[in-house]
Formats: structure tokens, C-alpha cells, sequence
């Protein structure tokens, strides 16, 4: 079993930055692709960042890409989301998840581990 522990969220004024962690207990998730996804009020769960085990390519939504910053560090079991030039369109509910896949996938149905969110506003 993996468990999750997101953090990092807050409130932000439009243009600025956070930064997300996800930390990883239970097993090592060093094999495992590990992705963030986000949830607004009335919408459905959408794909933010993903990032292979193996040093394979990085996925970003259109959205965010150029602007977040998606990275994993094995050694320590966390993935990390630095997300710049935020936008008030950027508030949601944001979760890490794991999967044992052999690629990133965009569908939250591929992932079996997710972690409790963290919640994000950007103000304008």
C-alpha cells in the first residue's frame, strides 16, 4: 500500500507562485508514475503533471504548461509542483496520485493512490 501526503496549498494573488509536495510512505514509489491532477468547484477531476520513474518524458496539461514545474525526488519519496504565474483560473482542490504504469497516463481512473488535496486560490 501507498499512502499520500499532500501539502503546500494556499491563497495567492494572481502572478505568483507556490509550491506543492507530495510525500510517500508505505512503500517506495521510485517505480511508480506519479502525476497531480486538480478539482474545481462543479468540474470534474482534470490532469495537471505527470513524471515517469524512469527519467521518460514529462506530461503537462496545455493549461499549465510554461508555467508549473513538475519533479521527483526517489531518494526521498516526494514529487513536487512549482507552479508560477498563477492565474485565478488555477483554484482547485489539487491531488497527487501514484500509478503503476509503464507511462503517464491523463486519466484519473489509471491511478490507485491519491492523496487528500490541498486546496489552492488565486485571487485576482
Amino acid at each position: 500500500q501507498v499512502q499520500l501526503v499532500d501539502s503546500g496549498g494556499g491563497l495567492v494573488q494572481a502572478g505568483g507562485s507556490l509550491r506543492l509536495s507530495c510525500a510517500a510512505s508505505g512503500r517506495t514509489v521510485s517505480s511508480y508514475v506519479m502525476a497531480w491532477f486538480r478539482q474545481a468547484p462543479g468540474k470534474e477531476r482534470e490532469f495537471v503533471a505527470g513524471v515517469p520513474w524512469n527519467g521518460g518524458t514529462i506530461y503537462y496539461s496545455g493549461s499549465v504548461k510554461g508555467r508549473f514545474t513538475i519533479s521527483r525526488d526517489n531518494a526521498k519519496n516526494t514529487v513536487r509542483l512549482q507552479m508560477n504565474s498563477l492565474r485565478p483560473e488555477d483554484t482547485a482542490v489539487y491531488y497527487c496520485a501514484a500509478a503503476r504504469t509503464g507511462r503517464v497516463e491523463n486519466s484519473s481512473h489509471a491511478y490507485a493512490y491519491w492523496g487528500q488535496g490541498t486546496q489552492v486560490t488565486v485571487s485576482s
